[in-house]
């Protein structure tokens, strides 16, 4: 399903990826019309489950090995840069921590590929607008500015935008190289004056209920909280709806009362007690791997490597992105390349 066919009447945009994860930004684009030619993962894990569904080019391996001129140029360079540095989960350290200078990678990339590429779309936590009251933002979009791009950000809500209930909270950067200082420029023709009537895009008013993104199938018994369980009890007496979700919060359970998912993270990959929880008929459980990818909006057809421990997959879907909100996104810049 993923193996884009080529097609003779059309040259579609080439998108390159950099900490491509299981690919989820790399599946919105494909969705919209590119062709990937290429994609970067560091960790293992994430690239078997990468290689399951993808069948263009992957370099396993980090990314300050990468060297630019050898890498095929591309309309579109994209990337959601480690953010555990500008996360509260990661104490907000920012450029001090050496994974949030992991986006100077980024920016040596793109120097050393034969052609800048036409578009930089980057994609962050909400905090990384707000780390160092603002300093680290500020750099960031000084840095893309002295490049010569154009940058369109905001931060928008997963659950806003698309039929997914789930509040997932990032921060988007759309760049182009079709002008600089865009805020004084006055040419319609180019790609970032079209571009702003397109972005942010619409917000939606209605999700899907929780319950469509649960399994159809029968869920096995290890997914289950039973008495032999330390919470157990709190957890019966707590959770009384079968309609939303729930989270273990170290000493008590909070429900997510507006019937949405809570946002996905890495740290579901570390502690059972970090996946969301859902009470139905059969009894309390926590959320499956694949249910964990249905809320970040990948298609039943993507498929989850059988060898692969559920702390793997459940680290990989927290880690990944919402696919049909990039989708969106890439649709908009699609519409004026």
């Amino acid at each position: 399903m993923y193996r884009m066919g080529k097609n003779k009447e059309e040259t579609k945009p080439r998108v390159g990826g950099l900490f491509s994860g299981v690919g989820g930004i790399e599946l919105g684009f494909q969705e919209s019309g590119f062709e990937i030619a290429w994609a970067n993962e560091i960790d293992k894990h994430s690239c078997q489950t990468y290689r399951e569904n993808f069948s263009h080019t992957l370099h396993e391996g980090d990314i300050k090995l990468l060297n630019g001129k050898d890498l095929q140029p591309v309309d579109v360079l994209c990337g959601g840069f480690p953010c555990q540095a500008f996360s509260i989960a990661g104490y907000r350290k920012g450029f001090e921590d050496d994974r949030g200078n992991i986006f100077f990678e980024i920016i040596r990339l793109v120097n050393e590929l034969e052609t800048m590429p036409k578009v930089l779309f980057l994609e962050n936590v909400k905090n990384f607008k707000t780390h160092d009251k603002g300093n680290t933002f500020k750099t960031v979009l000084q840095i893309i500015n002295d490049l010569g791009y154009s940058v369109f950000h905001d931060v928008l809500n997963t659950c806003d935008y698309t039929s997914i209930p789930q509040n997932r909270e990032r921060t988007f950067l759309i760049c182009f190289r079709d002008e600089y200082n865009w805020e004084f420029s006055s040419d319609e023709n180019s790609m970032s004056y079209r571009f702003s009537a397109l972005f942010p895009p619409k917000k939606i008013s209605r999700n899907r209920p929780v319950s469509a993104f649960l399994e159809k199938k029968p869920v096995t018994e290890n997914f289950y909280y039973r008495e032999d369980k330390y919470m157990y009890k709190e957890l019966v007496q707590t959770m009384t709806s079968d309609d939303t979700l729930y989270q273990w919060r170290r000493q008590y359970v909070r429900e997510n009362k507006n019937n949405r998912c809570p946002t996905l993270t890495a740290n579901m990959g570390t502690g059972g007690h970090n996946v969301p929880l859902i009470r139905t008929d059969e009894g309390i459980r926590k959320l499956t791997p694949r249910e964990c990818f249905n809320f970040q909006g990948f298609p039943k057809s993507f498929k989850l490597p059988k060898d692969l421990a559920n702390s793997h997959l459940y680290k990989q879907s927290g880690n990944s992105v919402s696919v049909p909100l990039i989708k969106l996104l890439a649709e908009r810049i699609r519409q004026v390349l």
